[in-house]
């Protein structure tokens, strides 16, 4: 599983539950058209987290990279129906910083050919 982390803020006068809604109709529009495979929505509690990343923090989990490209792509192409769904979660965000990792092991990963 490739995992694409995402932190946000929102701007201000964004209701955070208006951003979780649509967050939600534009990640689980991916995962029915088969261009993500699931999605969490966190929020940083007590004020605790790394200096520079945002409030919130979105993980999106694909399987590969050839589905993440299609995502990407998806959203890339600004055509409707995505880019309306996408443009009303871009629209309350700021502060975005973006991140990609791994499972690791690799599933895939040959035995014996670690690195120490």
């Amino acid at each position: 599983m490739d995992i694409y982390h995402i932190w946000v803020d929102l701007k201000d006068g964004v209701r955070d539950t208006d951003f979780a809604a649509d967050l939600d109709t534009f990640l689980g529009h991916l995962k029915a058209y088969g261009m993500a495979v699931k999605h969490r929505l966190t929020r940083r509690k007590l004020g605790l987290g790394p200096d520079g990343l945002g409030e919130f923090h979105i993980m999106i989990e694909f399987e590969n990279l050839a589905q993440l490209d299609k995502a990407f792509q998806a959203a890339a192409e600004r055509a409707d129906p995505v880019e309306q769904i996408h443009h009303a979660v871009n629209a309350k965000v700021t502060n975005f910083k973006a991140a990609l990792y791994r499972d690791f092991p690799d599933p895939h990963r040959v035995a014996g050919q670690e690195r120490f």
